[in-house]
């Protein structure tokens, strides 16, 4: 029998392995870029021509206007919420979710978004899944007023099971040197208003998701506090986007002192963060509009006040103390922007041993 030539490892009919036979599709990723191209088009904004394909994205200060800027940077994810979108095929508004939840964080900070950046990790790419989450992201960035800049996709073939893919986010803005918050003049008397919140936002996921294994509910079947809807588009409601409106009222009002963005931890957790030592707010719980997303999760979840509490919004999504004589000119201010504003408490004298958050009434659970 007639020997066989010898391969080397240049010899063309060598049949070598590629990127794409250890499960990485670099055309996909290809794809995804190009289906995108014009959503992020679309961020455009003063200071950024929100083109993407360079190493990275750039951002002019002088061309947004600021003269003496501190900038301010956040990053976050969505949490177990994306196991959601993931489960049920919805997939357009989670990045939404994704951009909420560090502008929300800029803006609380009397920061100005300015530009944002997204990582997508999947173990193989879906481009019309990439492209869908994108949309979502660069819609969120409209609203916000930030530019999409870039981003990166990963693809991780033996990470992620199949299907499956996390996000984060990241984002920088901007405050002129000496405007920043918290004013640090929080003080007794100094009244607290709660912006009410779209749902349950991107927080406590894991015990959301516990507690539909409970309920038995499908997530294509109709949600048991809101039958026009499937339990899963439900529960993907986004999180709601508070920066125009805020950004409104700092230019407009003066009376605004501190803002608290009531993600993971509730109300205990996060309100404390924006307050003095000498002092404590008062949360009067009959005043939080309770949405019936909560009242289920708390219902068939068995789930105790305090821990809803903790773990959720409740309700309201952004905390604002403002000063007493500017209360009603400042929810006058976040009504004009299309932002209702509650009365739900005050700042009280803190007693020592006494937590930064008392409350007053219950929750209607």
């Amino acid at each position: 029998m007639a020997s066989q030539p010898e391969q080397t490892p240049n010899d063309p009919a060598r049949a070598g392995l590629t990127y794409a036979d250890a499960g990485v599709d670099i055309d996909a990723g290809n794809a995804m870029v190009d289906a995108i191209k014009p959503l992020v088009r679309a961020t455009r904004r003063p200071g950024a021509d929100a083109e993407i394909g360079g190493f990275g994205g750039l951002f002019d200060l002088k061309a947004a206007g600021y003269k003496d800027p501190i900038l301010v940077a956040a990053n976050d994810g969505v949490g177990t919420k994306v196991k959601i979108a993931i489960d049920s095929g919805l997939h357009e508004t989670i990045g939404v979710d994704l951009v909420a939840m560090s502008v929300n964080d800029l803006v609380v900070q009397g920061a100005e978004p300015l530009f944002f950046l997204d990582y997508f990790a999947t173990g193989k790419l879906a481009p019309h899944v990439g492209a869908e989450v994108v949309k979502g992201i660069a819609a969120a960035c409209v609203e916000a007023g930030c530019a999409l800049i870039g981003g990166e996709t990963a693809e991780m073939p033996g990470l992620y099971a199949a299907g499956d893919y996390d996000l984060a986010g990241f984002a920088v803005g901007a405050a002129e040197r000496g405007t920043l918050l918290p004013h640090g003049d929080v003080a007794p008397g100094d009244v607290v208003l709660g912006l009410p919140s779209s749902g349950i936002h991107s927080n406590g996921f894991s015990l959301v998701r516990r507690v539909v294994e409970m309920s038995g509910v499908p997530l294509d079947a109709p949600a048991p506090f809101d039958e026009a809807r499937t339990l899963a588009a439900a529960l993907l409601e986004p999180t709601r986007l508070y920066v125009k409106p805020i950004l409104a009222v700092l230019r407009e009002t003066t009376g605004l002192k501190a803002l608290a963005h009531i993600t993971g931890g509730g109300f205990p957790d996060n309100i404390p963060r924006v307050l003095p030592d000498a002092v404590a707010v008062r949360v009067h719980l009959d005043k939080v509009p309770v949405l019936p997303v909560f009242r289920w999760l708390a219902k068939v979840g068995g789930i105790a006040e305090a821990e809803m509490l903790r773990t959720f919004n409740c309700g309201i999504g952004m905390v604002a103390i403002v000063a007493p004589d500017q209360a009603d000119a400042v929810a006058a201010s976040f009504a004009a922007a299309g932002q209702p504003a509650l009365r739900l408490g005050e700042v009280v004298a803190r007693r020592p041993g006494e937590p930064s958050v008392l409350y007053a009434g219950a929750l209607a659970l």
